[in-house]
């Protein structure tokens, strides 16, 4: 042991506290800060209706400098990475609480697919569910999966792994038959989510497929 760590193992224990209440102190403003930034980021978000804002008008907007703005984050891509990965937990919270309103095994994977699919639906849906204006964060995370797969794929773990629990559990019922639950999630997942790209280019709101039809779909493909 050197002779610093010596003396800093022999410190009383006043001292010990002091420090630990100053680490804690400055990392609670740290949480406070990055949140004013994600809150000033959304704000900008959901007032356009899109994510063309600047570093710099996200820092003006929650009163912090640039220079502070770069302690935490690598730059506008890394901040918008922090709010997909906001959304979906906040997505996860809500899939989780419709799924416990139901106790049959199909019945909760339904649930969970519809409402997957009403979170996915496109901007002008009249009952988007959610507390911002996500579909421009979900438009980068299209743009940064081609990129980074591997980082859209970790923020999406909190659905995908809901998805997984759901399909296991209905495996384990027997009411449906898939021969890999991993591979049966996935498919799913991707069906889902991703149609809403092309609902987005069908004008007519009455031919975009709708929930049901989209689980109707879905239900065949695992053999329910």
């Amino acid at each position: 042991m050197s002779e610093i760590s010596d003396v800093r193992a022999g410190q009383p224990a006043w001292r010990q506290r002091a420090v630990m209440r100053s680490l804690g102190a400055a990392h609670t403003r740290a949480e406070q800060q990055i949140d004013q930034f994600l809150d000033a980021a959304f704000a900008l978000i959901d007032e356009r209706g899109a994510a063309d804002f600047t570093i710099r008008e996200v820092s003006e907007r929650c009163d912090q400098s640039i220079r502070r703005f770069y302690q935490y984050f690598d730059g506008k891509d890394e901040l918008l990475l922090a709010l997909f990965e906001v959304s979906v937990l906040e997505q996860a919270g809500d899939l989780r609480q419709t799924v416990e309103e139901h106790t049959e095994p199909l019945d909760r994977l339904r649930a969970f697919t519809t409402r997957l699919y009403e979170w996915c639906e496109p901007a002008d849906s009249t009952e988007k569910p959610g507390t911002h204006t996500y579909r421009p964060i979900a438009d980068f995370a299209v743009q940064l999966s081609t990129v980074h797969p591997a980082r859209v794929e970790a923020a999406m773990e909190p659905i995908s792994l809901l998805l997984l629990e759901l399909l296991e559990e209905a495996a384990a019922a027997g009411v449906v038959r898939v021969e890999s639950v991993p591979r049966a999630a996935l498919l799913v997942k991707q069906l889902v989510m991703f149609s809403w790209f092309r609902n987005r280019v069908i004008q007519d709101p009455e031919l975009r497929i709708s929930a049901d039809e989209m689980w109707d779909f879905c239900l065949r493909g695992i053999g329910a």
